[in-house]
């Protein structure tokens, strides 16, 4: 599933560069995630970034957004061009 940013967030910036599919923009007070592009970083890490660097773990799964692993690959490779 895709990742949200909470209303904790502190809008310290840190997820937004290490988002590998520039799924994270600035919003008006926080963190903005598109799912359209949130892959969980599959296809690029073993984990999601946004949630490891997140200071206050305002990165959560978005439980309306699941999706499974294979899913999630599929739409990495979509991003990239591929199938």
């Amino acid at each position: 599933m895709a990742y949200k940013i909470t209303e904790e967030c502190i809008n310290c910036g840190a997820c937004e560069p290490e988002c590998p599919n520039q799924a994270i923009t600035a919003g008006d007070e926080i963190y903005i995630i598109d799912p359209a592009k949130c892959t969980e970083c599959v296809g690029h890490h073993d984990a999601s970034q946004c949630a490891a660097v997140c200071p206050v773990d305002c990165c959560i799964p978005d439980p309306d957004h699941k999706e499974t692993r294979e899913e999630l690959m599929a739409k990495f490779h979509k991003l990239k061009g591929g199938a």
